[in-house]
């Protein structure tokens, strides 16, 4: 280290006559990055011209450069606003050129100094500089004892750390002078550009080394943690090491005994599986969890036994294996035209979904529930939905599980546990996104077991359902590219949150025609085939086919229709066994006709709807059931007593409730009617609805019970090709009810000619069959006078 004199006049070049002795007029070398201190030998190297340039000046000159640090680093080529006004006058001993135009500067430092006034910024920065002079610190003991302090401190760093040499500490124990003392710590450890610079413009050496013990205690704390965070990181380390040295051995003593089932041996391999599954973030740390507490168990222990068939099977659920879709709208239309007959609303939704998924390239999507009679097809519909689509097909049946853990599975910690319906059937499939159909969802209970229909809650959300979560599974897998469908009977049975996440498709009856058709088209192919017979060996008559559905059965869908065909057949194909067994040669061709079909069949089980004659106190209503609508007759008569109202055939509550009001209506009104007032305490009055082992309940049947009674009580007659449905208010207002196309199918089966409906159910004849609205007359009725009017003979108040 050399000592460089400021005195030494030979070095400067004096400014002139009016300038004072301590101020010199030196070039400026911007420092990027780092802070000269006085008495410092800095090696660096020069690529910027205008340093070099001030450089070479300075060497052929004899002059001294000033040395100060750039205030930001990232500039370039920084001018004299860019530079700290404090710095160093340094002694430039030797510059080496080297290729590339860099050179490497040997520079001693000599005094602090400032940048007075800059005279130059081009080629390079050349200013009027002033020596600046120290400010020695007083004699006392307590700057001694700060003085052996920061020389103990920077002992006890230089010891700690890593990277400065211990030796440093010889040189410090040299140094005598506290200012001195301070500038060699700070040049010689890692602080920041700023706290460094203000350490350089300290000129009081006193509080110059005060402020560097503050830093260097702060810096001394750092490298502690530092040192503590090693020592733990090297210790996990040697940790991990330990454990994997002893991993290894343990599979070289199980490999050498021949135990090839080693639990450390398995999760190795499930951990090779696990990698190529792709799992997010989040359940690939629980599923190595898992995997690393099988690893540690016994291989003889029953648990061990547990966790290998869950690991087994959550290595084998398809997390992101998915089929391609074939969104060919055409095509999905030509496969449910040819596959069913009718059900346009439903495949009009599945068009539509095929054509948003075509514009959104979206996986989530719809989620359907189809609600109508049994026997219309709403699940073959949906297998031909997913055949449409390419897609793979389960159907799930939901009737009478009253389990939630059906829906959700069971903790793996369990004997026997398993996952639920849903992980199992896309685990059979084998893809994340194939076609499901939960059955009858309108028909899972309820017990101490839980509700399977609130564990469906989250698998028939879009929003949540991206991490279902099954029990046994216990990660969150993504079922929002399922297309889930749903059916049932009954509206009412669903729970209403889970019908609030479904999209509502009501299927209804077929009419006489539909019914027909799918016979034709449909059912005989498949008997003929399922019986082993051929269009060659039989044949039903069309008018055979129409006396079959009117005679022998009374449904809304098919089921029964296609049973009555499969029976003709069965017994077609007993008759060409039999014949081929006695005679040689194959029977003629069997043909149905109606002797053949009575004898067979056996007499018509449903009549054909004759005329009848108007009757006093018996109306036709008409009624929704989950199998369809029905026709519901209301008789009514009177017997001499005080007033007994008696209501028989298994009715519910509010039809009750809908008797009451008539009655109480009929009271009110017994004059415009022509009703005797004292009725009331003179009749008893009996309300029957026929088939009274069947449940009966709603309130539609209030417009039919007041007819009956004002038929009953005036004695005229009711037209009987006329139905009726409508509930009603005490004032004789007439309110909507549901289930009206259903209803108008049955009063279209049974040959009525003319249907009441509440006015405000007018809106609802644009679902009602075209070939309905062609067979009947509708009369829009907002009051009990309208319905009257309609339904009576004759008026009662003129009889």
């Amino acid at each position: 280290m050399e000592d460089c004199n400021q005195n030494d006049k030979n070095l400067v070049l004096p400014l002139n006559n009016e300038s004072k002795a301590d101020e010199f007029v030196m070039a400026v070398v911007p420092l990027r990055g780092m802070v000269m201190f006085p008495n410092m030998i800095l090696h660096f190297d020069v690529g910027r011209r205008k340093a070099i340039m001030a450089l070479e000046d300075s060497m052929r000159t004899g002059q001294y450069v000033m040395m100060t640090t750039q205030n930001d680093s990232k500039i370039e080529d920084p001018d004299s606003k860019d530079l700290y006004k404090i710095g160093i006058s340094s002694k430039v001993k030797q510059i080496i050129h080297q290729p590339g135009g860099i050179g490497r500067a040997f520079v001693v430092g000599a005094s602090r100094a400032e940048i007075v006034e800059v005279l130059e910024e081009r080629p390079f920065i050349r200013a009027k500089v002033k020596i600046l002079s120290e400010i020695p610190p007083e004699k006392n003991i307590t700057n001694k004892a700060v003085f052996r302090h920061a020389r103990d401190m920077f002992s006890d760093y230089l010891r700690l750390s890593p990277r400065v040499s211990p030796d440093l500490a010889l040189g410090a124990r040299e140094i005598k002078d506290p200012g001195q003392l301070a500038d060699f710590i700070a040049s010689n450890i890692s602080f920041d550009l700023e706290e460094k610079q203000n350490i350089l413009e300290e000129l009081n050496q006193e509080l110059r080394l005060e402020r560097l013990l503050v830093l260097l205690a702060h810096e001394f704390d750092i490298i502690k943690i530092e040192n503590e965070l090693a020592g733990k990181l090297r210790n996990a380390i040697e940790k991990h090491q330990r454990e994997y040295f002893l991993r290894e051995q343990m599979k070289v003593i199980s490999a050498e005994l021949g135990d090839e089932d080693s639990p450390s041996l398995e999760a190795d391999k499930y951990k090779k599986k696990l990698r190529n599954l792709n799992l997010s973030k989040e359940n690939n740390k629980k599923f190595l969890d898992e995997i690393d507490r099988f690893a540690k168990m016994p291989s003889y222990s029953m648990e061990s036994g547990l966790f290998r068939n869950y690991i087994e099977f959550c290595l084998a659920l398809p997390w992101n294996k998915v089929s391609k879709d074939s969104l060919d709208l055409d095509r999905a239309e030509k496969i449910l035209d040819k596959e069913h007959y009718a059900l346009k609303e439903v495949k009009e939704k599945v068009t539509e979904f095929l054509a948003t998924k075509i514009l959104s390239k979206s996986p989530a999507g719809q989620i359907l529930c189809l609600i109508g009679p049994p026997g219309i097809g709403k699940t073959s519909v949906i297998e031909s939905l997913a055949k449409a689509m390419k897609r793979k097909f389960a159907r799930i049946s939901l009737g009478g599980v009253s389990d939630e853990s059906e829906i959700r599975g069971h903790r793996k910690t369990y004997i026997g546990a398993s996952c639920g319906k849903i992980i199992a059937a896309i685990k059979r499939l084998g893809v994340k996104n194939p076609v499901i159909l939960l059955d009858e969802i309108d028909k899972m209970g309820k017990s101490f077991h839980g509700d399977p229909a609130a564990a469906l809650l989250e698998a028939l959300d879009p929003s949540q359902n991206k991490k279902f979560n099954d029990h046994y599974v216990d990660l969150d897998f993504d079922l929002s590219e399922v297309f889930f469908v749903a059916t049932a009977n009954d509206k009412a049975q669903i729970p209403a949150p889970l019908l609030d996440r479904v999209e509502v498709i009501n299927l209804y009856s077929y009419t006489h025609e539909e019914k027909f058709n799918i016979a034709k088209k449909f059912l005989i192919p498949k008997q003929l085939i399922k019986n082993g017979l051929k269009s060659k060996d039989f044949c039903i008559k069309s008018q055979v086919l129409k006396d079959i559905i009117d005679g022998y059965t009374r449904e809304a869908g098919v089921r029964d229709l296609e049973r009555k065909i499969a029976v003709l057949m069965r017994k077609a194909a007993k008759k060409i066994v039999i014949h081929k067994s006695t005679h040689e040669g194959n029977i003629s061709k069997i043909e149905i006709d109606t002797e053949e079909l009575k004898k067979e069949l056996g007499p018509r089980k449903f009549k054909k709807n004759k005329e009848q004659k108007s009757e006093v106190g018996v109306v036709r209503g008409l009624a929704w059931t989950v199998v369809g609508g029905e026709t519901m007759p209301i008789e009514v008569s009177l017997m001499k007593g005080k007033g007994k109202v008696e209501v028989t055939g298994s009715l519910g509550d509010v039809m009750k409730e809908s008797a009451k009001l008539a009655v109480s209506y009929i009271r009110c009104n017994s004059d415009k009617f022509g009703i005797k007032n004292n009725f009331y305490s003179n009749y008893d009055i009996h309300i029957h609805a026929p088939e009274g082992a069947v449940p009966k309940d709603g309130p539609s049947a209030g417009v039919t019970m007041t007819t009956a009674l004002v038929s009953a009580l005036s004695k005229t007659p009711v037209r009987q090709d006329v139905a009726m449905t409508g509930e009603i208010t005490l004032k004789g207002r007439v309110l909507a009810i549901g289930g009206l196309k259903e209803k108008t199918m049955a009063a279209y089966k049974a040959g009525v000619k003319t249907v009441i409906i509440p006015a405000e159910n007018e809106c609802d004849l644009v679902d009602v069959d075209s070939v309905v609205k062609d067979a009947i007359e509708f009369v829009k009725a907002d009051n009990l006078d309208t319905v009257l009017k309609v339904a009576l003979v004759d008026s009662p108040s003129e009889r």
